[in-house]
């Protein structure tokens, strides 16, 4: 998700050693290698499609796994957020290693944050966003701005790990974050709030069940369209391909609006996709975004792949659509 400053601090802190204890009880057999396969990259499942620790995907009703219900503490810091939780884990990162400077451009993305709690941590590990580099120390709640490049180094021998949450959200979570601390601002005089653990309690907290669109709303493909056009660098091709885009909305918003999402109309927006992508391909090509990214691969990343779900989709199957989803995580 695209946030106005690399990292924000939200105003509450936890008990980064009960937590220690809780996961160090799980024992190393959860632990899973990363399953893009990076060097030094590890994880344990504690938010998955059914809460089955072996689902990686993205798209299914969200569940806690077994794993997370060992775990009462860790539960209660998931309540504690008050968001609606994505697909979520521990990540550790050995000593030496790193997590590479990329920017998050899939669909699962655009509307979701990265909340990170360090449990365990150095010093010296240094967490990079943009032109921002910070130490989140243990115990501490961060978010920071996906859409931008970023990277981990941990230059220490021990390893890291992070309890990683991922959400669109919620009420309360976004209160939080308006209390939040930009990584820049001063701490003199901002409080944040201590969650210390309630033994044995195993808290309950909203798990997503809806993740990808059966058909993109005009809401949400004007949200997307607009950040690519907003974050595209200057071109001599821009403000054609802002006209071709806005035409392809305001066609999208009448499909809506005679269809929704119902079966009949599958095939007239996909039609309509089609008809979009072959327009702005050529266009667009030169356009390259604010983080690095080739505009038209972030376009399609995030609309193009998701925007009508059907057979006649001209961006593949339910299951091409499936690996889609979290490119980057």
């Amino acid at each position: 998700m695209k946030l106005q400053v690399p990292f924000i601090q939200l105003p509450v802190s936890f008990d980064a050693a009960a937590l220690e204890a809780e996961i160090a009880a799980l024992g190393e057999g959860p632990w899973k290698p990363h399953p893009q396969g990076f060097a030094g990259n590890s994880m344990l499942p504690l938010v998955a499609v059914g809460g089955d620790p072996d689902n990686e995907a993205f798209a299914g009703p969200m569940r806690p796994t077994p794993e997370l219900l060992r775990c009462p503490y860790l539960t209660q810091v998931f309540a504690s957020l008050g968001a609606t939780v994505g697909r979520s884990r521990l990540m550790r990162l050995s000593g030496h290693a790193e997590v590479t400077r990329h920017a998050d451009q899939g669909y699962y993305w655009a509307e979701r944050v990265r909340v990170h709690i360090p449990v365990v941590t150095q010093p010296t590990v240094q967490f990079e966003c943009d032109k921002a580099v910070i130490n989140m120390a243990a115990g501490e709640c961060w978010i920071f701005d996906t859409w931008r490049q970023h990277r981990v180094l941990n230059d220490a021998v021990q390893s890291r790990v992070h309890l990683v949450v991922d959400t669109v959200g919620g009420g309360r979570f976004w209160d939080l974050v308006n209390r939040g601390r930009p990584h820049d601002a001063p701490r003199a005089g901002w409080q944040c709030v201590h969650i210390a653990p309630a033994p044995g309690e195993v808290a309950t907290f909203a798990c997503e069940r809806v993740n990808v669109p059966v058909v993109m709303s005009p809401w949400e493909l004007n949200d997307h369209l607009g950040l690519l056009i907003a974050d595209a660098m200057p071109h001599a091709n821009l403000p054609q391909v802002r006209q071709i885009a806005m035409r392809f909305a305001r066609q999208w918003q009448g499909l809506w609006f005679e269809f929704g999402e119902r079966e009949e109309g599958r095939p007239r927006y996909a039609a309509t996709l089609q008809r979009f992508i072959e327009e702005i391909r050529g266009p667009s090509q030169p356009l390259v975004l604010k983080n690095e990214l080739r505009w038209f691969n972030a376009l399609m990343t995030i609309v193009g792949k998701f925007a009508v779900s059907t057979a006649e989709s001209p961006t593949g199957t339910a299951a091409q659509r499936q690996r889609d989803i979290g490119d980057n995580a």
